[in-house]
């Protein structure tokens, strides 16, 4: 067993020795973009007229991999505790530029060594096979590095070496000392591994008042963009209404909700341009925390040009925007759901159907043995009531795996409709002929969907050889 763990380590030290320098410059991005913000926040003050990284790289030597050990397995569920060691010759340089004198410190020779527990959940059967990782800290971390300013070595001065590195590791034990966690979502919403549907938010948008006037010659041509945070679906837009600085839509929109409880409403105020791009006019965001279920409740929003809260150009007047928004949770299977006997012995269960609308939830999760005439690069195309969706290009395989949600929300239960998925290859090609062709369709009658509420089965697919579909849809109700 122990010489299976080093072959598994070994492997992944390789694997992040070839990744890292790119991880280096994604990372380098990172710190980029999360330290601008910061350092923003003290130019003006004391002085400074300016912060900025001169060099910014975490050295060619990444980190690797002293030993894992698999804490606990579950079912959904893998917590291991790798030992990391990294000698860096890491380079920072930060430039602080104050009354027109430069200041310059400088980061060198980063070393770290520390056992953090990696938590992977939910485990799901698409790569990379988890949903999420958390990240907490057994120990205090041992953290070494040098310190220049102004050219000289900080870390010289006696007493202030052990200080510094005391602190350190003190803070971020604080901070990420188990049993405090750091959660880092890895899979998105179409991957089907993250939270499911629980409900619809109903929006309604209704007018817009003082709104500043953005063009030169005449006044604004205002619309409104609305999404959750979370979601990578196009935003839903209202109606333009031409050279109106209080312009009225009373526009009604639907959204599927995943998690009330960290999802806000994000709107945007845009100014429509024939020629040029549009111009933002505000912006602001409602958390959904703030609904109580099957309510309705009014805002009155003032618009901001962005959501930084340390933007001065926010205390500028930018209008107000009404809307209106409920929350409509699905409803619960009912248990109770009365048992039908056919007169011959049969029973089935039959499910309330009630009125009003819902989503239908369309998971493609697999095909098997589909093949093309010319290349076979499946992916599946969903079209239900116009609308058109389909799954990422798996190339060159035979039997592939999708596992993609699609949502359609709809006012009426499709009692009587039938949604068509077909499976397609495409090629890359210039030539504007045969670079796709169908490997197969199927079309399906909603109202078992309806009926019995969720269906999971494999189709055959209509117009191939041996192919089939495997499918799980579900409607759920408000």
């Amino acid at each position: 067993m122990p010489f299976y763990l080093f072959l598994q380590i070994d492997w992944m030290n390789k694997f992040i020795c070839d990744m890292w320098p790119f991880l280096d410059k994604a990372m380098c991005k990172i710190i980029r973009g999360v330290a601008k913000p910061i350092c923003d926040q003290y130019v003006g003050k004391y002085g400074i007229e300016s912060i900025e990284f001169g060099n910014l790289t975490l050295g060619a030597l990444p980190p690797t991999l002293q030993g894992i050990k698999v804490y606990e397995m579950r079912e959904k569920e893998l917590v291991i505790e790798p030992v990391i060691r990294w000698a860096s010759i890491a380079n920072v340089t930060v430039d602080v530029k104050v009354h027109s004198f430069k200041l310059s410190a400088q980061l060198l020779d980063l070393h770290v060594m520390l056992t953090p527990r990696v938590t992977l959940k939910p485990l799901v059967p698409s790569f990379p096979c988890f949903a999420s990782l958390c990240v907490s800290l057994m120990e205090k971390p041992h953290v070494d590095f040098g310190l220049k300013l102004l050219g000289g070595d900080v870390m010289a001065i006696p007493g202030l070496y052990r200080f510094i590195q005391e602190q350190i590791s003190k803070q971020i034990a604080i901070l990420y000392h188990w049993p405090k966690v750091i959660e880092v979502p890895i899979l998105d919403g179409a991957s089907g591994a993250t939270k499911k549907p629980v409900g619809v938010l109903n929006v309604k948008v209704i007018r817009a008042m003082n709104l500043p006037k953005m063009d030169l010659l005449g006044k604004s041509d205002p619309y409104v963009k609305l999404r959750l945070s979370g979601e990578r679906l196009p935003s839903k837009k209202t109606s333009v209404k031409m050279s109106n600085l209080n312009p009225e839509w009373n526009e009604h929109f639907r959204l599927v909700v995943k998690d009330p409880e960290t999802q806000v409403l994000e709107l945007q105020m845009f100014d429509w341009e024939k020629v040029k791009m549009h111009d933002k006019m505000g912006v602001q965001v409602i958390p959904l925390r703030l609904l109580t279920p099957y309510e309705s409740k009014l805002f009155t929003l003032d618009l901001l040009r962005s959501m930084n809260p340390n933007d001065q150009q926010n205390k500028k007047n930018r209008g107000k925007l009404v809307v209106e928004l409920t929350f409509d949770p699905f409803r619960e299977e009912n248990s109770t759901s009365p048992l039908i006997s056919d007169g011959e012995g049969n029973i089935s269960l039959k499910r309330d159907v009630p009125d009003g609308g819902g989503v239908l939830l369309v998971s493609v999760e697999n095909a098997e043995d589909v093949e093309g005439k010319r290349h076979t690069n499946p992916y599946a195309v969903v079209l239900f009531r116009g609308e058109k969706r389909e799954t990422k290009v798996i190339r060159k395989a035979r039997d592939p795996r999708w596992n993609e949600e699609f949502q359609f929300v709809v006012d009426e239960a499709p009692m009587d409709e039938k949604i068509h998925i077909e499976i397609r290859s495409r090629r890359r090609r210039l030539l504007p002929f045969r670079t796709q062709e169908s490997l197969g369709h199927v079309n399906i009658n909603l109202v078992d969907v309806v009926n019995n509420g969720r269906i999971n089965e494999k189709y055959h697919l209509i117009n191939s050889r041996n192919g089939k579909l495997q499918l799980e849809i579900k409607w759920n109700t408000v």
